[in-house]
């Protein structure tokens, strides 16, 4: 079992430069809650990288390009967080539910809770 992370963006270098800049002046536009949940502006978020570092959840993370590409079959709204047991894929926490989570602790719990 692993659970995929889908960014609401695309991979690149010259996306990754926009997304920096969304971030710096219009930060509460940002279309990715997921991104702004586990990443600062330039980095990943410190309590995020630690999660992650101690978890014993197999994760692969996508930009919604790469995720596309690996799966074209799968149609849904970015940001979210799936399941993938297997040949199976299930929705742990969609776009509506991450958009609505405040701050990295609640996704931390959020992901503890539904194993």
């Amino acid at each position: 079992m692993k659970l995929l992370f889908i960014y609401n963006a695309n991979s690149g270098k010259l996306n990754a430069l926009f997304d920096v800049g969304h971030k710096l002046i219009s930060p509460s536009t940002y279309n990715c809650r997921l991104c702004t949940l586990t990443h600062d502006v330039f980095s990943e978020n410190s309590t995020w990288k630690n999660f992650r570092s101690q978890s014993p959840f197999d994760m692969e993370f996508y930009h919604k390009d790469e995720f596309e590409s690996k799966f074209p079959n799968v149609k849904m709204l970015y940001p979210t967080i799936l399941k993938l047991n297997g040949n199976e894929i299930s929705t742990v926490l969609s776009a509506d539910v991450l958009n609505e989570i405040s701050d990295i602790e609640v996704l931390i719990e959020r992901l503890k809770q539904s194993f």
